[in-house]
């Protein structure tokens, strides 16, 4: 018994010698700030920072690979303990939430039943599932199994709906859908993400050049909820109470419930909620990206660049507008007259993106003149983006049209609305004539009533029906009693003897054989002149881009190459021969219409942000590219012939200051008005809510939404 005791004894000695030699060899000593920090995340191993569990997420903070804002469910209150234990800034970070890209739901038809398992990932195994729409919702709630915190339910259309408040942005419920319907992002990924063919999308946003959620913003106006339409709209438009007054709305081309009543009046909703925001002051909180470190010189703070700045800065840039103007905004300040667009309303918009912080404004001063490409490399700036607008009028090809006193190009006439004294070197007289058949032509006439013009003409060289303005802006201006003089070519300007106009002489014209628009070319008949007695006469035939600084050789910005005036740019990137420099807007192409700017400077922002970080600017292979103007490239299958089960309801009116009365057609009052809220209620109740090929009826389905 005794020798079996020392025997084990023995034994325990020699097993204990060996476990300290070990314990000294194989020695792993962990950080007690792991324990630390871990006991301050949330606990919820959930995945959402990247790690596999808290623990591992710990470690990676105290390793200096992760930061401590790095757990998506705690919250500022778990950052602010770790990186309190880790002797660090908390920092800020982008929340990420979840969001259901599919309306579709009982919607979809079937195209075969499918008895399964009721899982969506096993009913996707079965010929990618039973619903007709292939990139469709498939109903079984997969994605709401999967989150933990219970922020996701199917809703009563048969699609999931994200409880924004409980959501973590763990990605469970992206992991789960095996179509990729469930998306967690950050605002500022949302931001870069340019429309794709293999998204979600109806017809109105895939034609809406801006790019904005229609559908969802209309939806929560139908809901009432107006401050969350307004930040739907802003995700992708930081002017909307501008463009709301003056956009053309191409998307409401594109409606498919004009295929069985009249198309929604889009535009109208997007006034109505935008005014309601601010009329209500509801607060409105827009997220911001933390800093990056970078800075951005924006040359021109017209719409393209304001809203480009607005872009750039919720990426977490750092952003200074240079403006040779006294005032930010460029032509839709200076050039769209009061009556349409009211100051207040646009500076309005303009202060809602300064609020963001982090953008400097310095008016005042000329590129070129004032500072150059190597000044603002010089001052810190890590990419520059020209958005200096189209100021440069283009020529009737009439003899003596810079000479004769009486002829003035429309950028400078509508600008002396704006600014008394800087526009007409001469006052304005009695008999007025516009030739041009766009927009600016059409804000030249109408102006020139309220100006005091007793007779106002608008010379065309097609029939009023080829003119590319606005068919609103040409019924108000025959309310205002403006007369059309189509088919006709100024040749000649008749003058006193002291060089002052006194009348335009044209010649009639005649359609001949479509030219290369499409459209029928005008041939002057010969014999046919005519004089009209005018004493003014306004140029409205179209505007570019004075880019002659690029001209100037020897400087950094002569290696840009231009074409007709605009700076050649990627137009995916809006990148220029100049890997530092971009241009958006009317310098980055012809002009165009405003929204199709706004489109433009998100487009920029996202290049911009992309080559600052390092990161591939390449937009992808299936991006969506819509031509909204001549509605072309849509994605296959999404425009339709035909739709049943549609109710004519009709849409609703636009209210407006009575046409002849006094303070329409002496004042420059605002003419269109916003809607009641009756009237956009209605309105959005109208919208079928589209997804790619669902939509709501009249009938049957429509009760569920």
């Amino acid at each position: 018994m005794l020798e079996a005791l020392l025997l084990m004894m023995g034994l325990g000695g020699v097993a204990g010698t060996l476990l300290g030699i070990a314990s000294k060899v194989f020695y792993v000593w962990e950080d007690p700030r792991i324990a630390l920090v871990t006991d301050c995340l949330a606990g919820a191993n959930c995945g959402g920072c990247g790690y596999t569990g808290c623990g591992a997420c710990a470690a990676a903070m105290v390793a200096g690979e992760a930061p401590p804002s790095a757990c998506i469910v705690g919250g500022a209150t778990s950052a602010e303990m770790a990186a309190a234990v880790l002797g660090l800034e908390a920092g800020a970070a982008e929340p990420l939430t979840s969001q259901n890209t599919c309306t579709g739901g009982f919607r979809a038809p079937e195209k075969f039943t499918y008895m399964g398992v009721n899982d969506c990932r096993a009913a996707y195994l079965l010929y990618t599932g039973a619903k007709e729409c292939g990139v469709g919702c498939l109903g079984f709630g997969s994605c709401v199994r999967a989150c933990q915190f219970d922020a996701l339910k199917m809703g009563p259309e048969g699609v999931p709906v994200v409880d924004v408040e409980k959501c973590t942005g763990c990605g469970a419920c992206e992991k789960a859908c095996p179509k990729g319907i469930m998306q967690v992002r950050k605002p500022s990924d949302r931001i870069l993400h340019m429309n794709l063919v293999t998204d979600r999308l109806a017809p109105c946003r895939q034609t809406c050049p801006a790019e904005i959620d229609i559908p969802k913003y209309i939806h929560h106006i139908r809901n009432k909820e107006y401050d969350k339409a307004y930040l739907t709209i802003m995700e992708r438009n930081p002017m909307p109470l501008s463009i709301g007054r003056v956009c053309p709305h191409p998307c409401e081309d594109a409606c498919r419930r004009a295929l069985g009543d009249d198309p929604i009046s889009i535009n109208q909703l997007k006034r109505f909620c935008s005014d309601w925001v601010f009329d209500e002051n509801a607060q409105i909180k827009i997220p911001v990206a933390p800093d990056t470190g970078y800075s951005v010189a924006i040359v021109g703070g017209g719409p393209s660049g304001l809203a480009a700045a607005y872009f750039l800065r919720r990426l977490g840039h750092q952003v200074k507008i240079f403006e040779w103007m006294p005032k930010l905004a460029g032509m839709i300040r200076y050039g769209i007259p009061e009556y349409r667009l009211p100051k207040a309303s646009l500076d309005r918009d303009i202060k809602r993106i300064l609020d963001l912080g982090g953008i400097e404004v310095k008016t005042g001063v000329k590129f070129g003149v004032d500072f150059d490409l190597e000044s603002l490399v010089g001052g810190g700036f890590d990419a520059v983006l020209f958005s200096i607008g189209a100021w440069k009028h283009a020529s009737a090809r009439i003899p003596d049209e810079d000479k004769v006193k009486g002829v003035v190009p429309a950028t400078i006439y509508l600008r002396a609305q704006t600014e008394p004294g800087v526009g007409d070197p001469y006052p304005m007289g009695k008999n007025v004539a516009v030739i041009g058949g766009g927009n600016v032509a059409m804000d030249c006439l109408r102006s020139s009533i309220r100006r005091g013009a007793e007779n106002v003409y608008c010379l065309y060289r097609r029939e009023v029906k080829d003119m590319p303005a606005n068919k609103v802006e040409i019924e108000a201006c025959q309310h205002e009693g403006i007369e059309f003089i189509p088919l006709c070519t100024p040749t000649k300007f008749i003058t006193d003897d002291e060089g002052n106009l006194t009348g335009i002489e044209y010649l009639k014209n005649e359609l001949g054989e479509p030219d290369a628009s499409g459209r029928r070319k005008p041939v002057a008949i010969k014999g046919s002149e005519t004089v009209l007695p005018i004493d003014t006469f306004v140029l409205a035939i179209g505007q570019a881009t004075d880019s002659a600084f690029a001209e100037q050789e020897g400087t950094a910005v002569s290696r840009l190459e231009t074409f007709k005036g605009s700076i050649v740019v990627n137009p995916d990137t809006h990148q220029t021969a100049v890997p530092y420099v971009f241009s958006s807007g009317d310098s980055a192409g012809p002009p165009g219409l405003l929204v199709a700017a706004i489109g433009g400077a998100r487009r920029a922002a996202r290049g911009i942000h992309k080559y600052l970080m390092g990161e591939d600017m390449a937009m992808s292979e299936i991006r969506l590219r819509v031509d909204s103007r001549r509605m072309k490239g849509h994605i296959s299958g999404t425009i339709f012939d035909s739709i049943e089960g549609i109710e004519k309801k009709g849409r609703i009116g636009q209210p407006e200051l009575e046409p002849g009365s006094y303070e329409r057609q002496h004042t420059y009052a605002e003419v269109d008005l916003t809607i009641t809220e009756e009237d956009a209620l209605r309105e959005a109740n109208r919208c079928m809510r589209c997804c790619l090929t669902c939509y709501n009826r009249d009938t049957g389905m429509a009760s569920r939404a």
